[in-house]
């Protein structure tokens, strides 16, 4: 009698549950940002140039009120790595400058010397400075020896370099935006949260305060600021006098935004129970709507920058803001606001194309911000 073979009953295994990983709140609004690549490029631009201007004495290869009495005006003698003669050099180098007269248009011309070349030592020593008035050093990021100079944007009308300039000013120009916003969030922030959290009269004579600073054309009322600044005031006076003019301007515009947030929050049920639990208006303020407005407080931060660095471009461009001796891209702009100077040395207005690069980055990075501030919209 045959037997049947008896196959083993197989009984398919439980599937295990799948685990997703659940995101934080911080980590969707990360993810978010990443996404913008003009936010990021952004962003990585604007710490390279705030880490340049912080380290402005080393990048520089001259101070900030060094002249060069034999090239005043002379146009940009950047790198090379090919002589005259078609031959290659790995490492960079400069011609020295021969000053002359152009016959034609008797104007002051420089002739490279290519019988001779200058190679760029990086690293190298130079004039000795203090970094952050601190440390005492002399290494600069590139250097050439004599008799060749290296100016990679050329020099002003009083031989100084405008490169290194540039980096210089970029010290007053950035942190007056810092300094500037950081104020105005502060006076913006509380006006605003108080005006809407407690509303009736607080909120009525607030608000018409704000409205009576609105009123006034901004440009004028700079103007006007600025002028009332004691001309017998040290630079670095004009520099903090200058911050707390365009601090002054542009709270109000914040205070409204603030205040329209707060309306909204004030009536939401983690709110109402804390009013019920007997907490005071300080913790209320300070623990439940302030940092439910951290996010649009960072947005307006971001977007708030460039017209501080713009009022301040302006005002030192008019010759009512930073003043000489002290450096900032509005006064490199002032020095070229004649027609002569653009038709005979167009290199003078390259502080405009920083101020333009800037503005455009925080107007970038603000918009990035502004996207992730809400992670949960499409």
């Amino acid at each position: 009698m045959a037997t049947e073979a008896v196959l083993p009953r197989i009984t398919p295994k439980a599937e295990e549950p799948s685990t997703v990983k659940l995101l934080t709140v911080r980590q969707l609004m990360w993810l978010k940002f990443t996404r913008s690549r003009p936010a990021v490029y952004s962003g990585l631009f604007l710490i390279l140039l705030y880490f340049s201007a912080l380290f402005a004495q080393f990048i520089a290869p001259y101070g900030v009120r060094t002249t060069h009495a034999e090239y005043v005006g002379a146009r940009p003698n950047s790198f090379h790595l090919w002589e005259a003669n078609g031959q290659f050099h790995g490492r960079p180098f400069v011609y020295a400058m021969q000053p002359s007269v152009d016959p034609k248009t008797f104007t002051k011309i420089y002739k490279p010397l290519t019988d001779k070349i200058y190679p760029v030592r990086f690293f190298a020593k130079g004039e000795p400075y203090k970094l952050w008035g601190l440390i005492p050093t002399d290494r600069h990021l590139f250097q050439v020896d004599a008799p060749a100079k290296l100016f990679v944007l050329g020099t002003d009308s009083q031989g100084r370099d405008l490169f290194s300039r540039i980096f210089f000013g970029a010290q007053v120009s950035l942190t007056v935006g810092l300094i500037g916003v950081v104020l105005s969030l502060v006076i913006g922030s509380f006006a605003g949260i108080v005006g809407g959290y407690y509303g009736g009269v607080v909120d009525n004579i607030l608000q018409r305060a704000i409205e009576v600073l609105l009123a006034f054309p901004q440009i004028p009322l700079w103007l006007a600021l600025a002028a009332a600044l004691p001309p017998n005031w040290s630079s670095i006076t004009v520099y903090f006098g200058i911050t707390i003019v365009l601090s002054i301007v542009n709270w109000g515009g914040l205070a409204r935004q603030m205040r329209a947030k707060v309306l909204a929050l004030r009536d939401r049920d983690y709110v109402t129970a804390a009013r019920y639990a007997n907490c005071s208006d300080m913790r209320i303020i300070t623990r439940h709507l302030f940092p439910n407005t951290i996010s649009h407080v960072v947005v307006i931060a971001t977007l708030s920058i460039p017209n501080m660095i713009l009022g301040e471009t302006a005002l030192s461009f008019l010759g009512l803001g930073i003043r000489p001796p002290m450096t900032s891209w509005g006064v490199l702009l002032s020095e070229a606001q004649h027609v002569r100077v653009l038709l005979q040395q167009p290199w003078l207005i390259t502080p405009a194309l920083f101020v333009i690069a800037t503005v455009i980055a925080f107007n970038f990075l603000g918009d990035g911000l502004r996207d992730a501030a809400d992670p949960f919209a499409e």
